[in-house]
């Protein structure tokens, strides 16, 4: 069976150019791929235990927390860009919604919602007036999230092998491991914990367990602990002194949601309980809610306060005095950092002139697909200001606000 292989060897790569691919790019790249083309660097999931959850009849939000071994510092800026491209599509494949984290250097905090099982599957079956085997063919278009196209194609043989043989039940038995893993969080953290482990070792020619342990999780209610819980990751590096306000760190769900991802973005006005693309009014709501509970303290014996680290009052003051909006000027510095790695960014004729000039560096399927960025539309006096456009680069430390 496909599924049981074990992609253990790790050999250096490249692509259809003869380009040995980036450590990035090899963090993104699929499940699967043909001997000899990028991407055979992981081993599918292989089982192990489940632990106890909240069961499969609705949906449960849960924090996961993890470290690596020792609680040494092993994660730089590309590691934590990796764990995050790894992280989401797992998160993608699997049926997760990630609603926000925050990647540090020795750990990371995932607050997830695990939807109901059972619906998610229902999506695989056929439906009436549907051609039979149409929600087979959309399962198999799924498991292209995290698989390449040959692999998918070498799935589909098997399965026609199988049918022209009347092994109705093996497909089905075949196709079900792959379904076990939808909706599960064990199975779901297992596999981004292993995933990045590989990439890991291969980046650092190491060999070994990187994580102290299996996973920590936490069962989260709705409502106020659900926010309260999100504040508490989106707030980790302000805790550990790394910056002063959370939208500066680029690994959390806060910061990237400030630099203009849609994921991201969604997943916190899931925690508000507001409209999932109702950002634009509701960002400066979970804002306040983050000033008020990140505010530093400081010790006090008398009451038996401990200090913490934290934003200062003062800034928290003038925060919720401005009702946490951001000023125009602060979110274009915010989206502006989040584009520069890898990108070109400025009106559509300087994008498409200078994607001509190094066009031998993209590869030949690649148009310049240079994109608008909406939240330019307006200046401060609600004048239409200078249209920005932006085009993706490959390999880059900084992929992007995309949804």
């Amino acid at each position: 069976m496909l599924e049981g292989c074990h992609y253990t060897r790790m050999k250096t790569l490249g692509n259809k150019e003869g380009r040995e691919l980036t450590d990035l790019e090899r963090a993104g790249c699929k499940t699967g791929h043909m001997a000899g083309s990028s991407g055979r660097i992981y081993r599918s999931w292989s089982g192990g235990r489940c632990r106890v959850l909240g069961g499969e009849e609705d949906d449960y939000c849960y924090h996961v927390m993890s470290r690596t071994c020792g609680g040494e510092s092993l994660f730089g800026d590309e590691e934590k860009e990796a764990f995050r491209i790894i992280m989401q599509r797992m998160a993608r494949f699997c049926g997760m919604k990630v609603l926000t984290y925050c990647v540090m250097d020795n750990h990371f905090h995932v607050l997830t919602r695990v939807p109901c099982r059972g619906a998610f599957l229902r999506r695989f079956e056929d439906r009436e007036g549907e051609a039979p085997g149409a929600g087979e063919e959309r399962l198999l278009g799924h498991l292209s999230v995290l698989y390449s196209k040959a692999y998918v194609g070498r799935v589909r043989k098997e399965i026609a092998w199988m049918r022209e043989r009347g092994m109705d039940g093996d497909v089905e038995e075949f196709l079900g491991k792959y379904k076990k893993r939808f909706c599960d969080l064990s199975l779901f953290v297992k596999e981004v914990k292993e995933r990045f482990s590989r990439w890991y070792n291969k980046k650092q020619g190491r060999r070994g367990t990187l994580w102290m342990d299996r996973f920590k999780s936490v069962l989260v209610e709705d409502g106020e602990a659900l926010r309260t819980m999100a504040a508490y990751i989106d707030l980790n590096p302000v805790r550990a002194g790394l910056v002063e306000d959370p939208m500066d760190y680029r690994w959390c769900g806060y910061g990237e949601a400030v630099g203009g991802s849609r994921r991201a973005r969604r997943g916190l006005c899931w925690v508000m309980g507001k409209p999932l693309d109702s950002w634009p009014e509701n960002g400066s709501w979970y804002r306040c809610w983050l000033m008020g509970d990140g505010v530093e303290v400081k010790e006090n014996k008398a009451y038996q306060v401990k200090a913490r680290k934290g934003i200062s009052p003062e800034k928290v003051e003038a925060e919720l005095a401005r009702g946490g909006e951001l000023p125009l000027h602060v979110r274009l510095r915010k989206q502006v950092d989040y584009l520069t790695a890898g990108y070109i960014l400025g009106t559509l004729d300087f994008v498409e002139g200078h994607y001509r000039r190094c066009r031998s560096k993209f590869g030949p399927q690649r148009g310049p697909r240079a994109k608008p960025l909406k939240w330019q539309a307006k200046d401060d006096a609600g004048k239409s200001g200078a249209r920005l456009y932006s085009l993706r680069g490959r390999g880059s430390a900084n992929p992007g606000p995309e949804g």
